[in-house]
């Protein structure tokens, strides 16, 4: 049928794939610091405190000290290209580009900072995109985390007229592919170390202990990942949660008072790995890999080794690329 004349350009029909993750500020500077953890810690989802009780102590104390800090934990672990949860988030998407054939866009966004989930959308929507797969990149499902990049995601498809189709990214913490493509990689990071570890610990990002009285599933689920990785492996893991932050009770052990602990216990070899983490950032390579290492060898130990996360590299991309087709499924034909 002929478009009538002065029509605005259609785009050809296709599909979006857009990655999510967390966020990073924009520099690592105080003041791009504070912007990102303004944006990060007023999220109802992340900090469940009464917004009348919690934002004076976030504008009057928190961030008034915390954003010098965390600019300095930042400016470790950044290069020149970038933040390392946002250089490895685009480097995922460019290596999925043409994975699911030429009619399918793949993009990635981050929850807080940029690029900002609502306008990659609008962009996949300008492309041509009638429908859209918000993919989370969170293995273990959690409200903080999951909840909030699909929401993000839903307010910004509340404004849009006419809207793509959507599906969500379920959480993929026992995937076959996921526990599989896990297992290789920690097997060959264990296979170049110069020791071999008498423990070896798995270490996923804290949350308040409540979280999980109040139903959400992430405890359970980081510890079934555990389990798994562990049998695949063929050795029991050590499981301990990391990144606690104010005065409430988080779930248990933590990784910093185990690393502490470890050396006395006669533990002095041991390697770390963060399967909750998609992309090693700030607390995979500043708290792990550099204070996670200092305290352990403060107490005694005497090798440690931090095994990257799944990343862009080939085992993880190909695992991405498995659960992907999986949720495109209807959408876009099997190869």
């Amino acid at each position: 049928m002929m478009l009538p004349e002065n029509h605005p350009p259609v785009p050809d029909r296709r599909i979006g794939v857009l990655l999510t993750n967390l966020g990073t500020p924009d520099a690592p500077d105080a003041p791009s610091v504070r912007r990102y953890l303004g944006e990060f810690l007023s999220d109802r989802r992340v900090v469940e405190i009464p917004p009348l009780v919690w934002q004076p102590i976030l504008r009057g104390i928190i961030l008034r000290t915390r954003p010098k800090k965390s600019a300095h934990a930042y400016a470790q672990v950044w290069s020149e290209a970038g933040s390392p949860l946002a250089a490895i988030t685009r480097g995922q998407a460019e290596a999925l580009k043409g994975a699911f054939g030429d009619q399918v866009i793949v993009d990635y966004a981050m929850r807080y900072g940029k690029p900002a989930i609502a306008d990659r959308l609008a962009a996949l929507k300008a492309q041509g995109c009638e429908r859209i797969l918000l993919a989370p990149l969170y293995p273990q499902y959690c409200a903080a985390t999951t909840a909030t990049a699909n929401d993000a995601a839903f307010a910004a498809l509340a404004e849009i007229r006419w809207q793509p189709a959507i599906r969500t990214l379920p959480p993929y913490h026992d995937d076959p592919a996921y526990i599989d493509a896990l297992r290789q990689s920690v097997s060959d990071a264990l296979a170049a170390l110069d020791f071999a570890p008498d423990a070896i610990l798995a270490s996923f990002h804290g949350m308040p202990e409540r979280t999980l009285h109040l139903g959400d599933p992430y405890h359970c689920h980081c510890r079934k990942t555990a389990r798994l990785l562990g049998e695949a492996l063929g050795r029991e893991l050590t499981v301990t949660f990391q990144s606690r932050f104010g005065r409430a009770k988080w779930l248990e052990p933590a990784t910093d008072t185990v690393l502490a602990a470890l050396p006395g216990q006669g533990v002095r070899k041991i390697a770390i790995v963060a399967p909750g983490f998609s992309a090693d950032c700030l607390e995979t390579l500043e708290e792990l890999a550099i204070r996670g290492r200092e305290t352990f060898v403060a107490a005694g130990g005497t090798d440690f080794a931090y095994l990257p996360c799944l990343n862009d590299g080939d085992v993880g991309i190909a695992m991405l690329q498995k659960i992907l087709r999986s949720e495109l499924a209807g959408w876009v034909t099997a190869a």
